[in-house]
C-alpha cells in the first residue's frame, strides 16, 4: 500500500484482507450505537481516552509521546540539523513599541535592543542561505516560536523561503506561534525539560540574544552540557557583549574557581550578525562538515 496508510495488508488463500489498524479501530469504535455500556469512559480505547492519557499515572507516557512526535516529524522531513536562535520576547521589531514595558526606563531600554531584532532577522536570513545548500536538510533555524527575537530569527529565515522551526510552550499567558515559522514545523510543548531536549538534540550551534529568565535557562543548560561533555562543543555565541557581562560576571566565576578558566572559551561574543556568521563559517570550514559535532545522546 502507499506510503502513509495505517492499514496493512496480509495474504490469506491467495487473497489479501486488510488488517484492522489502532485509526480504523478508533473509528470503528466510534460507530458502535450509544448505550449505558458503550458510552461509559471505561469502554473508550485507551490511546483515543484524553481524559486517562492526562492522569498523572501517565506522566511518563506523556513525556515519550512529546519526545517521539517532533523526533519523528523532523526525521520524516529529513532535518538532520539545527542552528538555534534563543532570545527575548519582549524585545520588538524595529521602530515598534515595547508594549511590555511597564516603566519609561524599561520602553527605552527594550526599544533600543530592537536592533538585536534586526541582527537576528539578519542572522537568520545568512543561515538560511547557507542551508539551502544542503537542501535545507541540515543548518536548519530552530526558535522557541514566540514573538520578539525568536519572531525575528524565524522571520528572516522564511524571507528567503527556507523551513524554520518553531518549538513553543504552553505558559499561564497567550503565547501563539509567530507567523514566520513553518506550519507543519510547529510544535507545542507542556514540558520545557523535553523542549529543551529537541532544542539541543539536532544543534550545531546556539546563538544567544539579550533576553530574561527562559533565555537565561536556556544559556545555561546548553554551557553546562558543553562544560560537562554531555554534549560535543559547538559554537556558542552571545550577542551584545555589554548585556551579557553587566547580568553575569563569567570573569569572576573563574577567578573564584567555581569553573575553570578555559570553560570561559566556551563563549564568544558578537555584535553583528555577519561576526556571527563568520564565527560558523570558520568552524565547519574546519574539519566539522555538515552532520558533524553532532551532541552526545
Amino acid at each position: 500500500m502507499a506510503k502513509g496508510k495505517t492499514d496493512s495488508l496480509r495474504r490469506k488463500d491467495g487473497v489479501f484482507d486488510v488488517l484492522r489498524s489502532s485509526k480504523s479501530d478508533r473509528l470503528r469504535a466510534q460507530r458502535i450505537p450509544g448505550t449505558p455500556q458503550s458510552l461509559s469512559p471505561t469502554y473508550k480505547l485507551a490511546y483515543a481516552d484524553t481524559d486517562f492519557l492526562l492522569r498523572d499515572e501517565l506522566r511518563p507516557v506523556r513525556l515519550q509521546l512529546e519526545l517521539l512526535k517532533p523526533e519523528m516529524i523532523l526525521a520524516e522531513r529529513n532535518i538532520r540539523s539545527t542552528i538555534v536562535m534563543f532570545g527575548g520576547a519582549r524585545i520588538p521589531a524595529p521602530g515598534a513599541e515595547a508594549t511590555a514595558a511597564r516603566t519609561p526606563v524599561q520602553k527605552a531600554n527594550l526599544e533600543a535592543a530592537s536592533r538585536y531584532y534586526e541582527e537576528a532577522r539578519k542572522f537568520a536570513r545568512g543561515v538560511a542561505e547557507w542551508s539551502a545548500r544542503y537542501n535545507f536538510e541540515e543548518y536548519v533555524v530552530t526558535t522557541g516560536g514566540g514573538p520578539g527575537v525568536m519572531e525575528a530569527g524565524n522571520r528572516g529565515a522564511a524571507e528567503i523561503g527556507a523551513p524554520t522551526i518553531g518549538l513553543n510552550i504552553v505558559l499561564p499567558h497567550e503565547q501563539a506561534p509567530n507567523p514566520y515559522v513553518t506550519p507543519d514545523l510547529s510544535f507545542n510543548f507542556h514540558y520545557f525539560a523535553i523542549r529543551k531536549m529537541h532544542f539541543l538534540m539536532r544543534a550545531r550551534a546556539i546563538v544567544v540574544f539579550p533576553g530574561g529568565f527562559g533565555t537565561l535557562d536556556e544559556l545555561f543548560e546548553a554551557i553546562t552540557l558543553m562544560q560537562t561533555g554531555r554534549m560535543a562543543k559547538i559554537p556558542l555565541i552571545l550577542f551584545a557583549e555589554d548585556f551579557w557581562k553587566t547580568i553575569i560576571n563569567f570573569q569572576h566565576l573563574a577567578d573564584f574557581g567555581t569553573i575553570a578558566p578555559e570553560d570561559l572559551e566556551l563563549i564568544q561574543f558578537v555584535e553583528t550578525a555577519e561576526d556571527a556568521l563568520s564565527i560558523l563559517a570558520a568552524f565547519y570550514a574546519n574539519g566539522n562538515g555538515a552532520g558533524d559535532a553532532k551532541p552526545a545522546p
